[in-house]
């Protein structure tokens, strides 16, 4: 069984969880080994298979060679609380495996993780004032128009390439929009951005978007600082100012400014572990637990650079502005120590970067329920974060531009024209609901066929126009819509008996008529040779 990228999706840990124990299953070696006199087939060693998934989960493409051979031991622990292994005596349920030479091997069975029910998509539609009724306080200017439906003539002037005259219309209300309008659409586009950027056809598989908070989006757009750092209105929120002090310390190393730097040898993994301890004790990840799914989700892009650097900027302005802010200053102290040379090292084990993975992933992302792969996934995470930091923790501008135009839209004094394309509202995005294939076919043609038959019907019993009008707007019509206009007049002849030809009695031919008018006889000259 080879291993295959997880996309983006519902379930994601747990479909990731599925597929290990598959291919570990499938492609530990299994030979017969000797414990105490007594000989055990098709077995392996713990210290066999730490060696062995070390290799596969470093070798595959959802995991990547971040994952260090610690983490590997903490999965093989939870394959044994889980009943994935046992020993050979067949106990499982304790997560006692150590990296050594006890013997263990596979249940009949793995247990692998069922996938929960999948709930019904729902709708979350964002109420966009409506321009139809007047709202208290707002100016109601208004120009007296004629009621005008939509018939033949009208439709002609819509299609018709030169429209020699503008319909009545109507201007529509001046509206100021309120903060909680402004905040509901940025909800509302924002969710929509991340739904199509994931590819999903719901996002309530991987967010439950009542939780999503607007005032949080808009703070984290535009109460930012220079360097693009939420500011927060409740200073009461803000890291301590000696974690503050440490952070910059290490972050500018050795140039640093607040602190007067001690001589004393390891002062720099002193303010490291200060540093480690108080984010190690937070009791939820910056990422925060209900936001966990989506950004699982988001790590089945990273094939696709640029679409999980959107996916991740969009995914951060859900975050409330205090966990925002955090994570910008984590993140960028903990790329910034990665890259320094001058800093001494901060651990004789491991490489400074892996230092900064394993000391930080779990207090930026994690399970509820700390279960499944969560160490792996967070190290892949916040490993792609350090690369990225200045990109990710940015505001999408193209969102922040589309969201602007449509306030700008909606403030904007209309003229509405009565069948026209502006007098359709444009509904605010909303979450897909999932149809039949018969139900589409049925929506496509009520929706779109009966309106046209009876406009066609319309053009072709009208009595008030013109014969030479009426076959033009007949023309029109057949080049724009030609399978309704086939129905209807599916022969010639059909289309012939709204013209029926007239006999005409040409008037007879008068014997006088023919003779010329009495003309003097004029004389000429001859000429003679």
């Amino acid at each position: 069984m080879e291993p295959r990228l997880v996309g983006p999706g519902p379930y994601r840990a747990t479909r990731l969880w599925n597929e290990v124990i598959e291919l570990f299953r499938s492609g530990m070696p299994l030979r017969k080994h000797r414990c105490r006199f007594k000989s055990y087939e098709r077995c392996f060693k713990a210290s066999e298979a730490v060696d062995w998934l070390h290799e596969l989960l470093g070798c595959n493409q959802n995991f990547g060679p971040e994952v260090t051979r610690s983490q590997t031991i903490k999965l093989l622990k939870k394959f044994l609380k889980n009943h994935v292994i046992e020993d050979i005596k067949g106990r499982w349920g304790k997560e006692d495996f150590q990296d050594d030479g006890h013997l263990y091997r596979f249940p009949p069975s793995s247990p692998l993780k069922p996938y929960p029910k999948k709930p019904s998509c729902t709708k979350e539609v964002i109420k966009f004032p409506d321009w139809n009724e007047p709202m208290s306080g707002a100016s109601q200017e208004h120009i007296l128009v004629k009621s005008v439906t939509m018939n033949s003539e009208m439709w002609y002037k819509r299609h018709s390439i030169a429209i020699g005259e503008v319909p009545a219309g109507k201007l529509i209300y001046r509206r100021e929009l309120t903060q909680a309008n402004v905040e509901e659409i940025w909800k509302s586009m924002t969710l929509s951005r991340l739904q199509k950027t994931l590819g999903l056809d719901s996002l309530d598989e991987v967010l439950d978007t009542k939780l999503v908070n607007a005032k949080h989006i808009v703070q984290n757009v535009y109460s930012v600082n220079k360097q693009g750092i939420v500011i927060l209105e409740d200073k009461s929120k803000e890291l301590p100012h000696w974690i503050l002090s440490a952070m910059k310390c290490l972050a500018n190393w050795p140039s640093c400014s607040d602190l007067k730097q001690p001589t004393y040898s390891g002062f720099e993994r002193d303010v490291f572990k200060t540093i480690a301890d108080y984010f190690g004790q937070i009791k939820e990840p910056l990422l925060t637990f209900h936001l966990f799914d989506v950004f699982v989700s988001v790590l089945g892009l990273l094939q696709k650079h640029s679409k999980v650097i959107e996916a991740l900027q969009i995914s951060c302005l859900l975050l409330p502005p205090e966990n925002r802010r955090k994570l910008q200053l984590l993140v960028r102290m903990m790329a910034r120590i990665s890259f320094n040379k001058d800093l001494p090292p901060l651990s004789e084990s491991v490489t400074t970067r892996t230092l900064m993975v394993q000391a930080f992933s779990r207090c930026i992302l994690c399970s509820k329920d700390e279960i499944d792969l969560d160490e792996l996934l967070a190290a892949k995470l916040v490993s792609f974060l350090m690369d990225n930091y200045q990109e990710i923790l940015n505001i999408p501008s193209s969102l922040k531009a589309s969201v602007e135009e449509q306030v700008v839209h909606l403030q904007r004094v209309q003229i509405k024209y009565p069948g026209a394309d502006t007098d359709a509202t444009f509904p605010a995005p909303s979450f897909c609901h999932q149809i039949s294939t018969d139900e589409f076919e049925s929506q496509r043609a009520n929706g779109s066929q009966e309106p046209l038959v009876a406009l066609l019907e319309e053009i072709a019993m009208n009595k008030e126009i013109s014969v030479k009008d009426k076959k033009k707007k007949l023309k029109q019509f057949q080049k724009s819509y030609p399978e309704v206009y086939r129905v209807r007049f599916p022969t010639p002849e059909a289309e012939a008996v709204l013209f029926p030809e007239k006999n005409k009695q040409k008037p007879p031919i008068l014997m006088w008529a023919l003779k010329k008018p009495f003309q003097p006889f004029h004389r000429t000259r001859s000429f003679r040779m």
